[in-house]
């Protein structure tokens, strides 16, 4: 469930950040593309990153413009119709812009290089894009000057970082690649700045990228968060179904998958909060809650509940509305949640429900 005025407060931070900077922020489809939002956020935002044709294809139809585009590969058969719906479009090789970039060229779309600044303070190795050996980005020892046509960089290098963590990349992608940049007419500062925290320092972010267009004035900003549109603007419901013990543990049985619709609480990993419960303390019951698919693993931590749970109970994960929905898998067959928004007079409208025809159709 989505909840429209939590929305719209998020939104009205990242409207505020973009006109005290001068940055173009852009939503990611990447961290939620739920398409029946999009008027929503098109009374804040102006525009949309994809990273595929798909995502492209959504964006020009649902979100009503051409969008920005990066995806690590392009391929022959996909390459004609994401130019269709591109107005920028970033290679993640000088390979890959020797094969596509000249049609992005005739058709009068703005290309950029995917560069790697060689710095990332992302620790989870599986989010981290500049970790050794990385496949993302042109690392600056193999990019000397630029190829004609090319008017943008496009660095990615955060995951849910703060301004600080910025303004560290900014001082290693002008090390690297500042002898560039007169030459150029955007820059892609990618996404993963998460403005909408409440602890995010948003004056110093304002302060950062104001303080690059001073040095670089010829130059658009883009910033292209996905999380920081979504965080903390909707919850899952779920429902304890039944209650088991094995080996001293007592498990609340859920309706719902980390596995398949929580994915992410899994890769890397991190345990998510849960409405009415808490870390337990000493001498209080622990409970785990366990998925309803048949991966062992299917459980993340323990939780201690305000009241004793029992079958029939819902549980609440809050902040569950970025990576979860683009990430849900079928596996099992298991049923997924339903999408809706509670809107900001309380009431609720349903987007989707799902059922077998779905998981049927996938497998045909």
């Amino acid at each position: 469930m989505i909840e429209e005025r939590l929305l719209r407060d998020n939104l009205a931070v990242i409207k505020d950040v973009a006109e005290r900077s001068g940055a173009e922020i852009i939503v990611a489809l990447k961290a939620n593309a739920t398409w029946k939002i999009f008027p929503v956020m098109r009374e804040y935002v102006d525009g949309a990153t994809a990273s595929s044709l798909a995502e492209a294809r959504l964006v020009h139809e649902q979100f009503g413009t051409q969008c920005h585009t990066y995806a690590p590969v392009y391929t022959d058969g996909d390459i004609e119709e994401i130019l269709q719906y591109s107005s920028h479009i970033t290679f993640n090789s000088l390979e890959q812009f020797r094969r596509f970039g000249p049609m992005a060229i005739l058709r009068g779309i703005s290309c950029g290089l995917r560069v790697n600044p060689g710095y990332s303070p992302v620790e989870t190795c599986l989010y981290n894009p500049c970790s050794p050996g990385s496949r993302l980005g042109i690392p600056h020892d193999e990019l000397s000057g630029l190829p004609d046509g090319v008017e943008g960089l496009h660095f990615h290098n955060l995951c849910e970082s703060g301004a600080g963590e910025l303004s560290k990349t900014l001082e290693y992608f002008e090390r690297y690649f500042g002898h560039l940049l007169p030459g150029l007419k955007w820059v892609n500062m990618g996404g993963g700045h998460l403005m909408t925290r409440e602890v995010y320092d948003r004056e110093l972010l304002v302060q950062t990228i104001r303080g690059f267009r001073d040095r670089y004035p010829h130059l658009r900003v883009i910033l292209e968060p996905g999380s920081a549109f979504t965080w903390h603007t909707g919850f899952l419901l779920a429902t304890v179904e039944d209650i088991v013990t094995s080996g001293g543990i007592t498990t609340l049985m859920v309706n719902v998958s980390f596995a398949c619709h929580m994915p992410d609480c899994l890769e890397m990993p991190y345990k998510p909060a849960v409405r009415d419960a808490h870390e337990p303390g000493p001498g209080e019951t622990r409970y785990r809650i366990g998925g309803n698919s048949c991966l062992a693993g299917d459980y993340i931590g323990d939780w201690a509940f305000d009241r004793q749970p029992r079958i029939g109970d819902r549980i609440v994960f809050e902040d569950m509305i970025h990576y979860t929905m683009v990430k849900t898998t079928m596996f099992n067959g298991v049923s997924h949640p339903s999408i809706g928004i509670i809107r900001t007079d309380g009431t609720f409208e349903l987007f989707r429900r799902f059922g077998y025809e779905d998981y049927r159709d996938r497998m045909d």
